[in-house]
């Protein structure tokens, strides 16, 4: 299919959209919305003012509170107000528009009381009733849409399966969508780092923060425990989850390049797998909210509200159902976006580049093991590394401290001659073998400059992230053959298969998607690590006691073809 590059885009452009009404703004705080089971949850609802008018309704639950401020950044595209909450659509801009916005309190947090169960099935019920009930005020149009970030855009998922016969269309927003796969256990890893951290966070704000004032008993998950104790995929984790099958809404699923530590494999995932038939996916890059409140980001929500819940044509459907931002390595502002016709695109010239051990592990960071090469090495070779790098204090389960010494090998590919483009899916497939019973894959991809240094993209949180990654414990490496695909493999996650000492298993590493412009004399390099490697930031793995003491070895040659497997997009020259 032919592709095009997009204009920037700008509001004015735009006349065939809800344009703003100076009509006033009714706020009514802390409206009780009751439950199936006789509970009541708590919401906020900003409408417009008008009483000869009915209004469709942009919805949320979390456990954020919806009465705590967001203050932005000074240099956010939308300006600041005090209805502003993080997360969630800015109620000045919409009801100006002819939208009503309302935040929920998930049942046992903020202003709502009960036992609080994020991210859970029963959370799912609750918003499930809730927009039910919302949709028969008499303000409401009685067609409802969820639009929001992360945990705001999560739980459009798990509402979609239940198929509330209001919800019109859903706009996750960069969010995950599988809880054991993108968010808990990445590769069957658990993600101790962000999980933990996000887990107390919320805890603290609500048991030592303000909300402990009105709601003392909120907030009382024991998470932890429960994602611990459930460290295999089960019926326990697909209640909390997408079931794709159940998905029929409109859907807009909207990724971040920068985001595959959490979101993007569940914005991916969606678009493929909803059984909706009509679905778009929007790929952009930045930080976790100026997208959101960009006025480019906002012409793609509302062209889309606007055409399920008012019956506008905006013409959105009418264009491509893909848009992504093609990046061309190391901006901290936006790229152009172009449109596409497919996921992963239809003229995907699938690359295997083959690792070519070299060498024995260096102790020079700057060093690698090998390359990757076009053609398959006719002889295997094998290279050995710590299963965990000693530190100050020698070697312990009891200890957290950073290792001394290099973490894993590396490989890399000869300097680009020209620019080459990969956009889409990756596998890493790797020959393994341990002394000890299991061990972990950590992959990173890294774009190399002539002169050596590392080309840094922006994440989420606005630091500097790798091209992307993908984790796999090997124990993990069965595969569902009835869910994987020669470019993205499915790992069952229901039983562990166990290593035997040094003899060498297949593995294929799920690479989260990603999009580089590798520009010439750029290299491609790949670290394959034990533990968390250059620019994991917030998302930190758990590495098990089996590590310890342990030596990993990777084979490659022969028939141990480990390869990489690139989504290469060939120029319209080539």
């Amino acid at each position: 299919m032919t592709t095009y590059e997009l204009e920037p885009v700008v509001l004015e452009k735009f006349k065939n959209i809800s344009q703003p009404r100076d009509h006033g703004m009714v706020i009514e705080k802390d409206v009780k919305i009751p439950l199936r089971d006789g509970t009541i949850i708590f919401a906020d609802i900003f409408r417009p003012d008008i009483q000869s008018e009915k209004f469709p309704a942009i919805m949320n639950i979390s456990v954020y509170h919806k009465d705590k401020l967001w203050i932005p950044p000074e240099d956010l595209e939308e300006p600041a107000n005090p209805y502003m909450a993080w997360e969630t659509a800015n109620p000045v801009w919409w009801v100006a528009r002819g939208y009503a916005c309302v935040r929920v309190d998930s049942r046992g947090t903020g202003k709502s009381p009960g036992r609080c169960e994020p991210s859970s099935y029963q959370e799912s019920l609750d918003f499930y009733d809730a927009i039910e009930w919302v949709a028969k005020r008499e303000w409401c149009s009685g067609n409802i849409a969820t639009l929001g970030v992360s945990y705001h855009a999560a739980c459009q998922w798990r509402v979609a399966n239940l198929q509330p016969p209001s919800l019109k269309a859903i706009i996750p927003w960069e969010g995950r969508a599988d809880q054991y796969r993108d968010q808990a256990y990445h590769g069957g890893i658990f993600s101790m780092g962000f999980m933990g951290n996000w887990i107390n966070q919320h805890m603290a704000r609500h048991l030592l923060g303000r909300p402990r004032s009105y709601n003392p008993d909120s907030f009382q998950p024991d998470m932890l425990w429960q994602y611990m104790s459930h460290d295999l995929d089960s019926e326990w984790w697909r209640l909390c989850s997408a079931r794709w099958d159940q998905i029929t809404v409109p859907v807009y699923s909207v990724g971040n390049w920068g985001g595959w530590g959490l979101h993007l494999r569940g914005n991916t995932e969606g678009y493929m797998n909803a059984n909706s038939q009509f679905k778009k996916l929007r790929i952009h890059t930045g930080d976790h909210f100026r997208p959101f409140h960009s006025e480019e980001g906002k012409v793609d929500q509302i062209r889309f509200l606007d055409y399920w819940l008012k019956g506008i044509d905006t013409g959105i459907m009418d264009e491509p159902p893909i848009k992504l931002e093609i990046r061309t390595g190391g901006s901290k502002k936006p790229y152009a976006f172009r449109y596409e016709y497919e996921w992963p695109l239809a003229r995907t010239i699938w690359t295997k580049m083959y690792f070519q051990i070299e060498r024995e592990q260096s102790q020079n960071e700057e060093d690698t093991e090998g390359s990757l090469l076009l053609d398959l090495p006719s002889k295997v070779n094998q290279v050995t590394y710590r299963g965990s790098n000693p530190n100050k204090a020698g070697i312990g389960s009891g200890s957290s401290a950073p290792g001394i010494g290099r973490a894993g090998v590396s490989f890399i590919t000869p300097p680009m001659l020209s620019d080459l483009e990969i956009t889409g899916p990756i596998v890493c497939n790797l020959w393994v073998s341990s002394t000890s019973e299991d061990m972990d894959l950590m992959v990173t991809l890294r774009n190399i400059d002539p002169e050596g240094n590392d080309v840094n993209e922006l994440g989420q949180q606005g630091q500097p992230v790798s091209l992307t990654k993908g984790w796999l414990r090997a124990s993990h490496r069965k595969l569902d053959p009835k869910k994987s695909l020669p470019y993205r493999p499915y790992h069952a996650h229901n039983e562990r298969l166990w290593l035997e000492p040094n003899v060498p298993v297949e593995c294929q590493v799920e690479i989260i998607p990603t999009c580089i412009v590798l520009k010439k004399g750029h290299q491609l390099r790949v670290d394959i690590q034990q533990q968390d490697g250059f620019g994991s930031a917030a998302f930190t793995h758990f590495h098990n006691d089996y590590n310890e003491g342990a030596f990993n070895t990777i084979y490659a040659g022969g028939d141990k073809d480990s390869y990489l497997l690139l989504p290469v997009i060939p120029t319209p020259n080539s």
